[in-house]
């Protein structure tokens, strides 16, 4: 996996020319918070990331229930049987197999390689609230490709992981909105308007750094964020609808 260091952030990337999937190591001051967990395969090349800063992971965080971001969470496990699993309440569900909405969510289906009962053993140790603190981290509810989707950012310095709520490959892209370069985040968005609404909550946050779970880390990116939401917005005018 690539390696790319950012202050206080690892950034992990599978495949980073092909199909990158990222996953982040937080630094704090004698542990590590693992933030999405990639692929399957990629659990042995995460716990090397650990080693080679020289600090254990202690915590892993889970943006959402999508495969690519859930999938060395058993192996890990596994390997490090001390470290805590973190997941929202809304995202739990999703994770039990259950994708029944809930009251006052679109009436939207919920899209995506979702990861199923049985394959995936692991159940979150915490059920998140936005606003709880993990370290150095704060998480923010950030619902659009899923419901229940959080974003986590670092008080020390507000850089923000967003797992799909934005996207950098292809350029940076509010989730739902096409690129043609890497769709796939799009083809699996549950709700396009509410990604809208999660951009502008986010934006105002005034991030120094987006770190995506697909594509680089965007510094300073208040226009680019800008930039897309205007885009989405005219994308899904009264015309448009919501598909």
């Amino acid at each position: 996996m690539r390696f790319i260091r950012h202050q206080h952030l690892v950034q992990l990337t599978h495949l980073p020319y092909v199909f990158p999937v990222n996953c982040y190591l937080v630094e704090e001051q004698d542990s590590l918070t693992l933030v999405d967990a990639g692929w399957p395969i990629n659990a042995k090349d995460i716990v090397k990331a650990a080693r080679r800063i020289g600090k254990p992971i202690t915590r892993i965080l889970l943006t959402h229930t999508h495969v690519d971001h859930v999938g060395a969470v058993d192996h890990l496990k596994w390997l490090l049987p001390e470290v805590q699993l973190y997941l929202s309440e809304r995202e739990a569900k999703l994770l039990a197999g259950d994708k029944s909405l809930v009251e006052g969510e679109a009436n939207v289906p919920i899209r995506g390689g979702l990861a199923k009962p049985g394959p995936m053993k692991a159940k979150p140790d915490i059920l998140l609230k936005e606003g709880d603190i993990i370290g150095s981290l704060v998480s923010i509810a950030a619902p659009g490709h899923t419901p229940g989707q959080m974003a986590f950012m670092d008080t020390r310095n507000r850089s923000l992981i967003v797992g799909d709520a934005f996207q950098t490959r292809g350029g940076l892209a509010i989730a739902g909105q096409m690129r043609l370069l890497f769709p796939f985040p799009a083809l699996s968005t549950w709700d396009k308007r509410t990604s809208i609404e999660t951009a502008r909550k986010l934006l105002e946050l005034k991030p120094s750094l987006i770190a995506p779970g697909h594509g680089n880390l965007a510094l300073e990116p208040q226009h680019l964020m800008e930039a897309a939401i205007k885009r989405a917005d005219k994308e899904l005018s009264p015309f448009n609808g919501q598909s």
